[in-house]
């Protein structure tokens, strides 16, 4: 994730600083690496032009990515667990489908500690001069490999840059709270209970943002709904995962959603139980082919595509990419989409939630004032709309969730 991605002590002090902890991660490493022969289509794929600003370094082709022999991706997780790394790891598929004649190197399970740093300069050493970290905690290893290979492009997937932005470096994420909004929705209108239960791993803005979208989109359609929620300070730990799903159904929930890397556990937990599940990072309907409502997935294959392509071309070094960017609606490029409605979701509530997706993608905001705070006082003002920015630095809950935000 998240998915966001490392555990913290002070979520404001987080916020400013972009400081990520450590968050150690399941497995040892592993690492893939695949190629073929298509020298008309890497020919044709350096050459072509990407988004950004041309800079001196990319005019005399020499800025950072140009000549990549290889990509490398880490994850924090296995490729195959159904959420936020299996969907990083299809976009790295997508990259290899697009530039056939480049290495695709991709490596497993990466703690969120220097070892992300060792597997990277692995990558750098078998000719990849494009990197994509894709965990929270994986910035700071990001930024020191960056910093120590100037011809490297090093984009990181989730976390945010403070102050200057190297000019071989950045971060990307879609605004995942719009989709979950909108999942929302769906949750409002079907629970029976009024309680929708939320599991997430740590309370970082990005997780926070979510859960606050979740109830907002839910109390749009139904002002009675309430959110519980249950951290497991752990992005993938099944057996957390199970006793909070068990915890939150023992209170009434009969909507179980997620913020967790893997999320196979919570959604059979609710299909088991005879509950309703809304997914989150993969489509995971075929884990409950009766309780599963709606979801939000990630598609990142464009934008994997286009951060290669620019880099390639010479010209990341002031281009979008080499920022702090974030796609949404209203640009239309948002990586994170919605997933599949359920079967038993009505015609009239998935036509309520494309109306709102349509005023999302106008002017509309998932993060309008006036919106409370859990003490009734507002923490958006009345005509205040919060930018992404102001978003990533989220850390507190909005009126109807139910739980409190871990300090340390």
């Amino acid at each position: 994730m998240t998915a966001p991605r490392t555990p913290i002590i002070r979520l404001a002090v987080v916020a400013a600083s972009g400081l990520a902890l450590v968050a150690t991660a399941c497995g040892s490493n592993s690492s893939s690496s695949d190629s073929s022969a298509t020298t008309a289509a890497k020919a044709a794929a350096t050459t072509a032009a990407a988004g950004g600003a041309a800079t001196t370094a990319a005019a005399t082709g020499n800025g950072p990515g140009v000549g990549s022999k290889a990509v490398g991706f880490i994850f924090v997780g296995p490729k195959d667990d159904f959420g936020y790394n299996q969907a990083a790891y299809e976009g790295s598929q997508a990259v290899k489908k697009a530039y056939p004649d480049l290495d695709i190197i991709t490596a497993e399970n990466v703690p969120e500690t220097d070892e992300a740093a060792r597997v990277m300069e692995g990558m750098i050493s078998k000719g990849a001069k494009i990197i994509f970290a894709t965990s929270y905690g994986h910035l700071d290893a990001a930024l020191k490999v960056a910093a120590d290979h100037p011809d490297v492009a090093v984009v990181q997937q989730g976390n945010t840059i403070t102050g200057s932005v190297p000019p071989n470096a950045g971060t990307f994420f879609g605004t995942v709270y719009e989709p979950v909004y909108l999942a929302g929705i769906v949750a409002g209108k079907e629970t029976k209970t009024n309680k929708l239960g939320y599991v997430y791993a740590f309370p970082i803005p990005q997780t926070v943002a979510n859960i606050n979208a979740f109830e907002l989109g839910a109390k749009s359609v139904n002002p009675n709904a309430t959110t519980y929620t249950v951290n497991t300070s752990s992005w993938c730990d099944p057996a957390k995962q199970a006793d909070a799903a068990k915890s939150l159904l023992g209170q009434g929930v009969d909507v179980l959603t997620q913020h967790q890397d893997c999320q196979a556990t919570v959604v059979k937990a609710a299909e088991a139980a005879g509950a309703m599940v809304v997914g989150y990072h993969e489509d995971a309907s075929t884990l409950a082919p009766k309780g599963w409502i709606a979801g939000s997935q990630w598609a990142w294959g464009d934008l994997y595509t286009d951060i290669v392509k620019t880099a390639l071309a010479g010209t990341f070094t002031g281009s979008k990419y080499n920022a702090n960017y974030r796609a949404g609606f209203k640009d239309g490029d948002n990586p994170f989409v919605e997933s599949k409605f359920g079967s038993q979701v009505p015609a009239d509530v998935t036509q309520l939630v494309e109306a709102t997706k349509t005023k999302l993608s106008s002017n509309e905001s998932v993060f309008t004032g006036p919106i409370m705070g859990q003490d009734g006082k507002p923490v958006i003002p009345a005509g205040t709309t919060l930018d992404p920015a102001q978003v990533d630095a989220m850390n507190y809950f909005v009126a109807g969730v139910v739980g409190d935000i871990p300090k340390s």
